[in-house]
């Protein structure tokens, strides 16, 4: 069966966790931002500059929680951030709390949570089923980051500056393999569960 956009599935973590309790919901929020942190911590040595594996989180954390709980986890991570816990990249070093959510990269912050939610929804409708639809709505989430992420950047930074090279074009072949790897947890995932 091809999914489509009125199908409702069961994402991989509902298929692994059935029980919607309060306890399970708030656990999972708490691992899930913790998970933010660490991803935002990493920082892996790739050309032209390295990269963190916040992308890849954000989009786990959406596939897997669906569209409710990747919100509500992307938005206790901000939280967090905004009391000025340093949670983000780069954090303390280049400040904390508010200030740093509304400099340069305040816009991928909030990129983050919509393509959290946009996972989320097409994980319920089966888009995670498949590796070829997988892939597209990572490019898609991975759109909507940069979509908002420049947007804002250009508006801190100024529009007469590079804002594409500064802010999407150095990181493109990190998040094409962030993708790759995404798809293929994903994907194995869904066939271990298969067996």
């Amino acid at each position: 069966m091809t999914p489509n956009t009125t199908d409702t599935y069961r994402t991989l973590l509902d298929v692994l966790w059935r029980d919607r309790t309060l306890l399970r919901n708030v656990a999972l929020i708490i691992a899930g931002s913790l998970l933010l942190t660490l991803s935002a911590k990493i920082k892996v040595p790739f050309y032209p500059v390295p990269m963190t594996m916040q992308t890849l989180a954000v989009m786990l954390i959406g596939f897997t929680f669906g569209w409710r709980m990747a919100g509500a986890t992307v938005l206790f991570y901000l939280a967090q951030g905004a009391f000025g816990l340093p949670v983000f990249a780069g954090t303390p070093e280049k400040g904390i709390g508010l200030a740093y959510m509304m400099g340069p990269t305040g816009g991928y912050l909030l990129g983050f949570v919509l393509a959290a939610v946009l996972c989320g929804w097409l994980a319920e409708r089966g888009w995670d089923r498949s590796p070829l639809r997988l892939v597209a709505a990572m490019i898609l989430a991975n759109g909507v980051i940069y979509l908002l992420g420049v947007a804002w950047l250009g508006s801190v930074v100024g529009w007469d500056k590079p804002v594409l090279a500064w802010g999407m074009i150095p990181f493109l072949y990190g998040d094409l393999l962030k993708i790759v790897l995404g798809a293929g947890l994903l994907t194995a995932g869904w066939k271990l569960l298969d067996r």
